[in-house]
């Protein structure tokens, strides 16, 4: 590797454990931060991950890992450092892949280097080297000390290089030395420090989902119970005159047992230099023991305690998601050779195998149908509940639903590979982005807290300077080290934005990032392609005009062969009629797309070229005597000609999507403008848009007249664009918001926009407005809430009205009512006609 390429920046993501609420995330993130050589760092508590770029030549990943550990939580470490460009976050894969096997063939890397867009990489070529690693789900740990215990337990076996339990998502990752160690032995040594493991699938699809043992079989729970028993316990012998060493006892322990997380957390967070909430709360519990007010001390760290206990609860139903998604795959697959039939993890599953799926199961690959008939319920991966028919030739996703044939599916894609994998990985990524609302609350709760703290330092020393009154004072101070926890605020986007995109995600519409969700909301103009967008997206050949003594045959000969090197919906019609037809294709040499206008290329030593009348008519092949109905036709119209010379037009007819009048009068009553960007002809596009209900048409535009369309259109607000993801690229960047349609199982659509609908359904649009629309609002709603409690207990702190047990109340209150206020987007429904996912099971 060469010398400049030595000093390329790589990512890693560290899987942390052990992190239970936003401000331990901070901690880590900014203690990574200062690590030399490493130039960003991005923690995501509601994933528990830290993404990390850094100088490989500076700092090693092991260095990472030990300072997350040196801070008192877990760290799954990665197998290798992956180079990267523009300081890209990477998700590192379980194995990695040479130069030779790179997707793109252009690496000068030793390793392979992902680019922009790829977040899982696999090995292509089976004779490549990899470098493994092993992941075990556990089961039974209740607390960070019980990880602890297994990773010792393991770390001990013989062939282990690295052992990492992640407590926050139950799980084990081994880098083993597979000449010495087997996973076997791995489960043993799990199974004697008296917990259960099962090995996870490398495929996000084909790792079985953990089962988490209910709320009241937990540890910490139970803690909690305890300590609100002796608090009970401390008040009752108060109020009976004990002497006052009585009813400490029980205040004490009760104390420990609910302040010992919240102590330990505290600690790492104070050797971090950071003050954060935990630290915050025990510094106000120890003042308050200190001044001799037991029963705050205590009812401060209990009620923190349920507070914290309660908002995981409540955010695990956001995080289960994902695991919902990991579900919809069997984690095996029926394979047949010949006559044989064999079951085999899915995960083994090869490019090429044919596997067979019978009636009720869920497909296990993405691939094509070989043989069968059968109706599959695509709602998983595309969102729609109507099955579609599968029959030879048709696509088809893991994770659908086969009805009631047998089909016979040749795999396309590896497990980690499939679209459902990708679902998943957006989904996650997503998950873990930021939103511009977000980051004003983060902006302003690392301003807000210090300040606060600050505050309560002087009103701890100076009015007590003037007045004598030390004690009052203290306990005012106490208190506002309480409202300075900005628990309530940090909490209230991240929750409703995971929440919003795995609801979303699972309904079949995929947003890139919570940026992506805020932007949406504030649209207020959508623009629509004609072409597969407002109409079915599937012309047919409906006439063609042959000229100067050549046949049909001829021209739809001739057209095909052309048509057959582009990707155009149009060509696909052309090429699927000469396909019917049976006719043989001549092959073309030197073809040239010409976008927006069609393409020309060498058929049978022959210049030839296909396209639309303006193009033809600039080329001067083209006059409308002769041929002025065609010129103004509502069908699509397509010339051909050879050798300069025309010599036949093909009219195409594409129909209106049934859904479409309905879809653009919500939408106008949503956003406001619905406008329509085509490159048809005007009197087509006028037809197709007053059928839809669309007033504003904008018709011959070539892809650049449409990006400029968008640009114009912005100058009114913000615009939301939606295409087939591929053809109107430059359209789609260009907007506020590019939105793909119908792209289940288009990588390259996929990655092109910034909200991605799996299937061809437009009742998707609506709902993902509406979704938007209620997150954002739910957001404001949080973030106002937070602000007006911490202004009231401000005020009523400096009245002297309150007290510690009531500001931690009024803390923890706010932070679970926004919490659940955040939950309530995933009750935003798709309520358009035949639009419900009743048939996707609830996370």
């Amino acid at each position: 590797m060469s010398t400049r390429d030595e000093t390329v920046p790589v990512g890693c993501r560290l899987q942390i454990g052990g992190m239970d609420c936003g401000d331990c995330a901070k901690t880590v993130e900014r203690s990574l931060a200062t690590v030399t050589g490493v130039r960003t760092a991005t923690v995501n508590f509601m994933r528990g991950t830290a993404d990390v770029t850094y100088d490989p030549l500076t700092v090693e990943p092991e260095v990472l890992v030990r300072r997350v550990s040196a801070l008192g939580y877990t760290a799954s470490l990665p197998v290798v450092a992956t180079p990267t460009r523009d300081l890209l976050h990477i998700t590192l894969p379980l194995t990695e892949a040479t130069a030779d096997s790179c997707k793109c063939g252009t690496c000068g890397y030793d390793e392979y280097a992902p680019h922009k867009g790829d977040t899982t990489v696999t090995t292509l070529d089976a004779s490549a080297p990899t470098r493994t690693t092993w992941v075990f789900d556990v089961t039974g740990m209740d607390c960070g000390d019980c990880a602890k215990t297994v990773q010792a337990g393991v770390a001990r076996l013989s062939g282990v290089r690295a052992a990492t339990v992640n407590f926050a998502v139950g799980t084990l990752v081994v880098a083993p030395d597979t000449a010495i160690l087997t996973p076997d032995q791995v489960l043993a040594a799990v199974r004697q420090a008296g917990y259960a493991a099962t090995v996870r699938s490398p495929s996000p699809v084909t790792a079985a989902p953990v089962r988490t043992p209910q709320w009241w079989q937990s540890r910490r729970v139970r803690e909690l119970a305890g300590a609100t028993l002796l608090w009970f316990l401390g008040f009752a012998l108060e109020r009976l005159g004990q002497p006052r060493f009585v009813s400490a006892v029980p205040f004490l322990t009760g104390m420990a047992l609910a302040g010992y997380p919240i102590s330990r957390a505290g600690w790492f967070a104070l050797k971090a230099r950071r003050a954060d909430m935990n630290l915050l709360m025990v510094v106000a519990a120890a003042g308050a023991v200190a001044i001799g007010q037991w029963d705050e001390g205590a009812s401060v760290l209990i009620l923190f305690g349920i507070g914290t206990t309660l908002q995981a609860l409540t955010v695990e139903r956001t995080r289960r998601t994902i695991s919902g998604l990991t579900a919809l795959a069997p984690a095996e697959a029926t394979v047949v050779t010949g006559n044989e039939e064999t079951r085999v993890p899915v995960a083994s599953v090869r490019v090429g195998d044919t596997v067979r799926v019978r009636p009720g199961e869920r497909l296990p690959v993405d691939g094509t149908v070989l043989a069968g008939a059968s109706l599959v319920n695509q709602a998983p991966i595309t969102g729609e509940s109507i099955p579609v028919t599968a029959e030879p030739g048709t696509g088809v996703y893991a994770g659908s639903i086969n009805g009631d044939g047998t089909l016979e599916v040749r795999s396309s894609k590896p497990a980690a590979d499939t679209t459902l994998a990708r679902i998943i990985t957006m989904v996650e990524e997503a998950q873990a982005s930021r939103a511009p609302s977000q980051a004003f609350v983060d902006r302003f709760a690392a301003i807000y807290t210090p300040v606060v703290i600050v505050l309560a330092a002087l009103v701890a020393v100076v009015p007590p300077l003037l007045t004598g009154a030390w004690h009052e004072w203290l306990v005012r101070a106490l208190i506002l080290l309480v409202i300075a926890c900005p628990c309530a605020l940090v909490i209230s986007t991240p929750v409703a934005l995971v929440a919003a995109i795995g609801a979303a995600g699972r309904a079949g519409v995929l947003f890139k990032g919570g940026a992506a969700l805020e932007a949406l909301a504030s649209v207020r103009t959508i623009a629509f392609d004609k072409t597969g967008t407002l109409t079915e997206g599937r012309p047919v050949v409906a006439a063609i005009h042959a000229c100067d003594g050549h046949t049909d045959g001829d021209v739809l000969t001739l057209a095909a062969s052309l048509e057959a090197q582009s990707e155009h919906v149009l060509a696909r019609a052309i090429t699927n009629e000469a396909r019917d037809r049976g006719l043989l294709l001549p092959a073309v040499t030197r073809y040239t797309a010409i976008p927006g206008r069609g393409g020309r290329g060498i058929v049978d030593n022959a210049p030839a070229s296909v396209g639309s009348i303006g193009w033809f008519r600039m080329r001067g092949l083209w006059t409308d005597s002769g041929h002025a109905d065609l010129a103004v036709s509502t069908d699509a119209t397509v010339c051909v000609e050879r050798n300069g010379q025309l010599i036949g037009i093909l009219t195409l007819r594409d129909a209106l999507r049934p859904t479409a009048p309905r879809v653009v009068g919500t939408l106008r009553s949503l956003v406001g403008h619905v406008v329509m960007l085509t490159g048809d002809n005007a009197v087509t596009a006028g037809v197709i848009a007053a059928a839809a209900g669309v007033s504003d048409v904008r018709a011959d535009l070539l892809p650049a007249d449409k990006t400029e369309a968008i640009r114009t259109l912005a100058k009114a607000g913000p615009v939301a664009m939606i295409g087939d993801g591929i053809n109107d690229a430059p359209a789609l960047a260009t907007a506020t918001v590019g939105i793909a349609m119908g792209v289940a199982g288009t990588d390259a659509a996929i990655e092109a926009a910034d909200i991605a609908l799996m299937g061809d359904d437009l009742r998707k649009l609506p709902y993902a407005v509406r979704l938007a629309r209620g997150t954002l609002a739910i957001i404001r709603q949080n973030i106002g809430f937070s602000l007006v409690t911490k202004a009231i207990f401000l005020i009523l702190t400096f009245a002297g009205v309150t007290n510690l047990w009531l500001a931690v109340l009024a803390d923890m209150g706010t932070s679970l009512l926004v919490t659940a206020n955040a939950l309530r987007v995933l009750r935003v429904r798709d309520d358009e006609p035949g639009g419900k996912n009743e048939s996707i099971p609830p996370a």
